[in-house]
C-alpha cells in the first residue's frame, strides 16, 4: 500500500515478468501474497499468456493465500489448512496436488482465485474489525471504571456465539493494519464505500494517541507533566515473543513521547534496534536502577522474557496495555488499558 492506501502491485508484476522469461509448458505459478480480489486473473494470467501459454492447458495459475501466525507454537506453515483457487479447474487440481504432497494440513479448493483472494482479506478484516470493537470497548470501560479484561474473561465463558479479542496499544504487523484496505480500494471500482472497515481503521489507528493521553493523565495525577518525565517503554515488536516491528503501534507511541518532550528508553529482548523519529533507536537492557528512576513504566508488548514480578516490585507506576501483570502483585499505582 502507498501513503494513499492504494495497492502497490509492482512487486507482483515484476516477479511474474521475471518468471515469464523462463516460462515453459507444464509450469505451475501460484500467488500467495495477500491482495485484492482479481489480482491473479487481471495481472498474472495476462503476463503469462503473453508468452503464448494457455491457462489450464500449458500453464497452471492459482492463488493460495499465505497463512502465517508469528509466534504460534501450534500452527506452523506445514500443518495449517490451505485454501487454493485456480484460474481453471485444472489449475486448481494441479496446485492442490502440490500442496497436498508437501503439507500436512488439509487443502480446501474454491471455485476461483478471486474467492481465495477475498477469503484471505476476510480473515484479516475479521480480526481488524473485532480488534477495533474491543479497543473501543476498552475506552468506554475505562471511562466507566470497569475492567475490560474482566469483562472479556466473563464473556468468553459462553461456549457459543462469542470469540475473545483483546485490546492493545494499536495494530501492527504487515497484514492486519493493511490488508483490509485492499478491499476498500477495490470496492470503489464498484461504487461502494466500505464504511465498517474504514471506521475500524480509524479506531485502531487512534490507539497510540489514546495510550499517550492516558500516560499524560496518570502523570498529571501525580503532579507531573509528560515533558521531562522518564518513561520506560517495554516492548517495540507488534506482538509478543517475536522480533517484527513492521507497522508496530509502538513506533507511533515513541514518536509521540518524543514530540511531547518525554525522556524515554525502549526495552525489547527480541529487538536490537528499530527506526522511528527519522533515526535508528537502540533498545537497552532493563535494570532495577532504570525502573527505580523511571516516573512511569509503559508495557506495550507482553514478551514472555520480561520478569514481571521484578518490574512490578521496582516500579513506581505501571501502565499496562496488555494485561501482562495479571496475577502479579503490582505497585500502588497500576493502570490497565
Amino acid at each position: 500500500m502507498d501513503i494513499y492506501q492504494q495497492p502497490d502491485t509492482s512487486y507482483v508484476e515484476n516477479s511474474v515478468k521475471e518468471i515469464a522469461k523462463y516460462a515453459h509448458e507444464g509450469m505451475l505459478v501460484v500467488l500467495e501474497s495477500t491482495t485484492y480480489p482479481g489480482t491473479t486473473e487481471e495481472i498474472i494470467k495476462p503476463i503469462l499468456e503473453s508468452r503464448g501459454l494457455i491457462a489450464g492447458e500449458t500453464v497452471f495459475i492459482a492463488y493460495s493465500p499465505e497463512r502465517v501466525d508469528p509466534g504460534n507454537k501450534k500452527f506452523k506453515i506445514k500443518n495449517t489448512p490451505k485454501v487454493v483457487g485456480g484460474v481453471t479447474k485444472n489449475c486448481t487440481k494441479v496446485a492442490s496436488a502440490l500442496y497436498s504432497n508437501v503439507l500436512d494440513g488439509d487443502v480446501f479448493e474454491v471455485s476461483s482465485p478471486a474467492v481465495a483472494e477475498m477469503e484471505k482479506i476476510f480473515e484479516n478484516t475479521f480480526r481488524h474489525i473485532n480488534i477495533a470493537l474491543v479497543n473501543e470497548l476498552a475506552i468506554i470501560c475505562n471511562k466507566m471504571g470497569i475492567d475490560v479484561w474482566e469483562v472479556i474473561d466473563a464473556a468468553k465463558t459462553k461456549p457459543y456465539g462469542f470469540m475473545a479479542f483483546y485490546p492493545g496499544p494499536g495494530l501492527g504487523g504487515h497484514c492486519i493494519p493493511i490488508d483490509p484496505f485492499y478491499l476498500t480500494w477495490k470496492a470503489r471500482e464498484y461504487n461502494y464505500h466500505t464504511k465498517f472497515i474504514e471506521l475500524a481503521g480509524e479506531i485502531n489507528n487512534s490507539m497510540p494517541e489514546y495510550v499517550i493521553n492516558r500516560v499524560m493523565q496518570i502523570l498529571n495525577d501525580e503532579g507531573k507533566a509528560l515533558r521531562g518525565s522518564k518513561v520506560i517503554v517495554l516492548g517495540v515488536a507488534y506482538k509478543k515473543d517475536i522480533d517484527d516491528v513492521r507497522e508496530s503501534p509502538v513506533l507511533k507511541i515513541v514518536e509521540l513521547l518524543e514530540k511531547h518532550g518525554a525522556s524515554y528508553l525502549v526495552v525489547d529482548p527480541h529487538v536490537v534496534s528499530f527506526r522511528a523519529c527519522n533515526r535508528v533507536i537502540e533498545t537497552v537492557e532493563l535494570t532495577k536502577s532504570m525502573l527505580n528512576n523511571a516516573d512511569l513504566v509503559l508495557l506495550t508488548t507482553d514478551h514472555s522474557d520480561f520478569d514481571y514480578e521484578m518490574i512490578a516490585r521496582e516500579s513506581k507506576i505501571i501502565f499496562d496495555t496488555r494485561n501482562a501483570f495479571k496475577g502479579v502483585p503490582t505497585p500502588n499505582r497500576y493502570e490497565k488499558l
